[in-house]
């Protein structure tokens, strides 16, 4: 996971968090959390870097949808991430 972008980052726990991962959905969530629009020039582009990863799989819903699930392998690097943030949060969490 440490060559991703943070905006990939970001791209991996949003698919992970949604019942449904689509697109449109996705690209509403992150623009939510930025504040600002997510143009898809940027996120498909960023979607198929995860996917050739082997981070997350594409399925087509429909013939203009695709929905977006996280691999194991993905599940495993997000579960890393989050040990390696907890061991500097659990520190700033002493020394705050």
């Amino acid at each position: 996971m440490n060559d991703l972008t943070g905006f990939q980052r970001d791209l991996l726990y949003t698919i992970a968090g949604l019942d449904e991962p689509h697109g449109l959905a996705l690209k509403d969530e992150l623009e939510e959390y930025y504040g600002k629009e997510v143009h898809h020039g940027r996120l498909y582009p960023n979607l198929d870097t995860l996917v050739d990863k082997g981070l997350v799989e594409k399925e087509a819903m429909d013939r203009r949808t695709n929905l977006y699930t996280v691999t194991a392998r993905g599940r495993r690097e997000l579960e890393a991430r989050r040990e390696w943030e907890d061991q500097f949060m659990g520190e700033m969490a002493l020394s705050g």
